[in-house]
């Protein structure tokens, strides 16, 4: 996510979240992955014969379950054991330690091989982190107050004529501008944080979040009264999401095949049908 003032926010919240989707992705070396072999040894990792991967000093669903990504339950885990898998990695053999989500993008050393935790692929943080190919691409969405202007809109000409706002510079900037394309000129603001308090304050009708974000403000819930008027879609840059590396690792180009063998392969999309479909249920289409 391009946002680490917001999930600071929303990891505070994010542990009333009680979801009950059930299933397990672990990923021991099979017919779909690469066979271990002494390459894993001397390739560049951190522990020798060791997949180290980092998460958030709290993991929460529908990414992590349990705050264990050890168990393979949620989307980021299962996606961890899929590409361990791929490398020729046995799931015993997969290390996980923990980073805030600022000191992982921060150039430097690194305790781990990968990181994965919802980070937007960007110029700016590739001058000092290295990304895989892209694992997920976020959708955005509009978010409302219950009872407000935006309530009962069920499509993109009733967003036109409201005043909605976003993070300058965004994925959802560019969306609410290209997408929505509104009457009246969109409020921008330095981060969400604060497009959240001018929704909260009534000074805007609606703000514009990518679907994961949004889902977890409404849920958690970090936007009181809140709920989701819908997905809007596609326009601009994709808000894309990809595994973080050290900068010049060795390993990134055999992580980026690795997503891109599961991509091909189907296991992506089946993964985020089993655990990120909760994101959009019942959350309509905008068109």
């Amino acid at each position: 996510m391009p946002r680490p003032i917001l999930r600071t926010a929303l990891a505070a919240t994010a542990a009333a979240l009680a979801l009950t989707l059930a299933g397990c992705a672990g990923g021991t070396s099979g017919p779909g992955g690469a066979a271990s072999d002494s390459a894993n040894t001397d390739a560049g990792y951190i522990t020798p014969g060791k997949l180290t991967f980092a998460t958030g000093e709290t993991a929460y669903e529908p990414y992590v379950y349990d705050d264990d990504p050890a168990s393979g339950k949620g989307f980021e885990a299962a996606v961890a054991y899929a590409v361990a898998d791929q490398l020729g990695f046995a799931k015993d053999d997969v290390v996980w330690v923990r980073t805030s989500f600022e000191s992982a993008i921060a150039p430097g050393p690194k305790n781990f091989d990968i990181n994965i935790q919802q980070y937007t692929i960007t110029d700016e943080r590739k001058q000092a982190v290295d990304f895989s190919t892209p694992y997920y691409e976020a959708s955005q969405s509009v978010v409302a107050i219950k009872g407000g202007k935006a309530q009962g809109i069920t499509d993109i000409a009733g967003l036109k004529g409201l005043a909605i706002g976003a993070m300058t510079g965004s994925t959802s900037a560019a969306t609410l501008e290209k997408a929505i394309a509104p009457t009246t000129a969109p409020s921008l603001y330095n981060s969400n944080e604060d497009a959240v308090a001018a929704l909260k304050a009534g000074q805007i009708d609606a703000i514009v979040l990518d679907t994961p974000t949004a889902y977890v403000a409404v849920n958690a819930p970090y936007i009181d009264n809140s709920f989701v008027v819908g997905e809007l879609p596609a326009a601009g840059v994709p808000d894309q999401w990809g595994l973080l590396l050290a900068k010049d690792s060795p390993l990134t180009a055999k992580v980026s095949a690795a997503v891109d063998a599961l991509r091909a392969n189907g296991t992506l999309d089946e993964l985020k049908k089993q655990w990120l479909s909760v994101l959009t249920e019942g959350v309509p289409q905008l068109k």
